[in-house]
């Protein structure tokens, strides 16, 4: 694994938020001036495809990296776009495996709410 992609992997592993490219890119660039945006890119997509790490497509926003290469629900502010894991229901799946007449071979469950800090104490939930 090159210097280039040992750091943009250890940053997506270092901690539990689902960074961005662009956040990932300032990060690494950080620590490497050198690094142009596109490596970043470039390694980022590499690390998927390798399965060391998860893209997460989202909705009219910025596709983020996830640390948890393997399938596992994520809760997602509809606010500000905070993305955090779930664990898995296994009486969840099971019920989904047991209703399906094929193999599950992986996952994407998207689970949306307005995120605690963005509802500001509203009666619903939102302020």
């Amino acid at each position: 694994m090159t210097r280039q992609r040992q750091l943009i992997y250890g940053i997506v592993t270092a901690a539990p938020e689902h960074r961005t490219a662009e956040e990932i890119y300032d990060l690494a660039r950080a620590q490497m001036p050198s690094l142009a945006r596109g490596t970043v890119y470039r390694n980022l997509g590499l690390l998927v495809q390798e399965g060391l790490i998860r893209k997460l497509e989202m909705p009219d926003a910025p596709a983020r990296y996830d640390r948890e290469p393997r399938s596992h629900p994520h809760l997602i502010c509809q606010r500000c776009g905070r993305v955090e894991d779930l664990a898995a229901s296994e009486q969840l799946l099971a019920s989904i495996r047991a209703e399906l007449p094929v193999p599950i071979t992986g996952y994407d469950l998207k689970l949306y709410h307005i995120c605690p800090a963005c509802r500001g104490g509203g009666k619903d939930g939102i302020a």
